[in-house]
């Protein structure tokens, strides 16, 4: 699982969102909200899902008011339905400054978790299990990983620097003799960065066996036909049991009961963070009456 320490992973992402909201400051607060008042709210679910995002919630309001107290009340990739309370915040009036950003954190990384688990959920209980891909928001991926986790997902690469990725476009470059330059090239990659993952796309039946026969760590079938692809999976785990065999491109959540029985390792979908859309979550405020 992907280490997430908000401190580390989300400290530059929040602060800046905070800056961004807030600029010069909260005008309508500052004008409307008694300057030693103490306010209480509820961070409140309006749709079901997966409710992910507790840390860097807290974190958000614990920024603009050090001294707030924030009470978690649903664990992380806990299930929510409309009307659960999911975390509760006591302080003064710069918790109403901090609501939108902290909202927003929330929104977004419970509709990735929603979206991961209802796609987790498709696939069942066998060996196939989803992957998200690179397609995030940018400069939220760290944060929208972390939710696919919680959402029952599992984690592709992080970016382009901790895993190799050989496509078609790479593919395309090595010219005629793809498959024998490959060869070579998988060999001087392993002796520079041992233990990296090594991933090749096909496209064809003849591309699979191919590259199958190199032994990379996982193949990705991409977009091929159903009925190829229930011939052809067999034929790879003969050719490389230990290899991983993936499954992508347009994927779609109707989808993949089906192409779960095909027995593949990792189906990976782009949809789980690109058009996940958000989890609605109200904040629910009010003063503290002395």
């Amino acid at each position: 699982m992907i280490k997430f320490t908000p401190m580390k992973e989300a400290e530059a992402i929040i602060r800046l969102a905070l800056k961004e909201d807030i600029g010069t400051g909260d005008l309508t607060t500052l004008a409307f909200a008694p300057a030693k008042g103490v306010f209480e709210g509820y961070m409140v679910a309006k749709q079901a899902g997966t409710f992910c995002g507790a840390p860097v919630a807290e974190r958000v309001f614990r920024i603009v008011d050090p001294r707030c107290r924030v009470t978690r009340l649903v664990r992380e990739g806990g299930r929510v339905k409309p009307g659960d309370r999911l975390m509760k915040i006591r302080g003064g009036r710069a918790i109403l400054t901090a609501e939108r950003t902290a909202l927003n954190f929330l929104q977004h990384m419970s509709g990735i978790a929603t979206a991961a688990s209802v796609y987790a959920a498709a696939l069942g209980r066998g060996r196939t299990r989803i992957y998200d891909t690179r397609k995030t928001q940018p400069g939220l991926r760290a944060l929208a990983k972390y939710a696919v986790r919680r959402g029952g997902g599992r984690n592709h690469r992080r970016g382009l620097w901790d895993a190799y990725l050989i496509k078609d476009n790479h593919i395309a470059m090595l010219g005629p003799g793809a498959a024998e330059k490959l060869a070579a090239l998988m060999k001087r990659i392993r002796a520079r960065r041992p233990g990296v993952p090594v991933e090749i796309e096909a496209q064809t039946r003849e591309q699979a066996l191919a590259f199958a026969a190199l032994k990379p760590d996982i193949l990705m079938l991409d977009n091929m036909p159903r009925p190829l692809m229930r011939r052809l999976i067999p034929e790879l785990r003969r050719l490389a049991p230990k290899m991983e065999i993936e499954l992508s491109g347009g994927i779609k959540l109707k989808d993949l009961r089906g192409l779960a029985g095909l027995g593949a390792d990792r189906i990976s979908s782009g949809a789980i963070t690109a058009a996940a859309g958000t989890l609605d979550i109200s904040f629910q405020v009010s003063e503290v009456k002395k």
